[in-house]
């Protein structure tokens, strides 16, 4: 049936069965953030794989290709993993936008040499990406979005089914729009402590031409923290709400995918 073939009948079937649905299942939670993040143990990642395809499994009447070690296997294959990729890639999309409303916040500041690794991306990210992404992180948890985007990838078998997978030219144009959108969140996300920083810089560069003996680099740096660290903090509550938002959007964004 699939051109190897070691005697267990039902049970190999079966299990090559388990093993096309991983694909899919499999590389979605690869690409996607929180599931895929580095800090995630593979050993997890490949339980939780196979849990779902399990699932898929018995609620799909999923069928692998006649000759999955074959060429036209192989091609398949790869739509399995391109579809996976593309609903993860969506929601790493969004994902990135606080981490660019940090990067432009932190600069303003001056913080922008505050960096550690990232656990989610590995990278190095200045401190302010790094509460942003787990606040993000928990929120996403907390509206249930992590399990409306398993809903995605399980609706994707009926939407996409195997040998069905290529996206075509309108859908890799959506995907490319979405970037749009992440840069539109980014600056609602930093315009608001932008804003009050700007103006102190421009409180410091009046005083700096008022008095010319004064440190500006003395008085700058610290005035620049200080301002954002409290304008983050009055900020807060709209950066939960915008959050919120990031997160549900994300999600809107990979369903729009699965629209026929």
């Amino acid at each position: 049936m699939i051109a190897l073939d070691f005697g267990f009948g039902p049970v190999e079937a079966e299990l090559w069965r388990l093993l096309f649905a991983m694909t899919r299942i499999g590389a979605a939670l690869l690409a996607a953030p929180f599931f895929g993040a580095a800090n995630v143990p593979v050993q997890l990642r490949v339980g939780l794989t196979g849990a779902i395809a399990v699932m898929v499994c018995a609620w799909t009447p999923l069928q692998p290709p006649p000759q999955i070690i074959s060429l036209d296997g192989f091609v398949i294959l790869a739509g399995e993993a391109l579809i996976g990729i593309t609903l993860g890639f969506v929601l790493q999309i969004m994902f990135a936008a606080p981490l660019i409303a940090a990067e432009v916040i932190s600069g303003a500041m001056g913080m922008s040499m505050a960096t550690a690794a990232d656990p989610q991306s590995g990278q190095n990210s200045t401190a302010l990406g790094q509460f942003y992404s787990i606040v993000l992180v928990l929120i996403f948890l907390a509206v249930g979005a992590h399990l409306q985007f398993l809903t995605l990838v399980v609706e994707s078998y009926r939407v996409f089914p195997p040998g069905e997978t290529w996206l075509g030219a309108e859908r890799l144009e959506q995907v490319i729009g979405f970037g749009t959108d992440m840069f539109i969140t980014a600056v609602a996300i930093a315009l608001p402590v932008t804003l009050i920083l700007l103006i102190v810089q421009m409180l410091t560069g009046v005083l700096s031409r008022s008095a010319p003996s004064l440190n500006l680099f003395a008085l700058g740096l610290p005035a620049g923290v200080l301002t954002g660290i409290a304008a983050l903090i009055i900020a807060f509550p709209l950066l939960t709400d915008q959050l919120v938002q990031v997160s549900h959007d994300a999600i809107e964004n990979s369903a729009s995918l699965l629209v026929q």
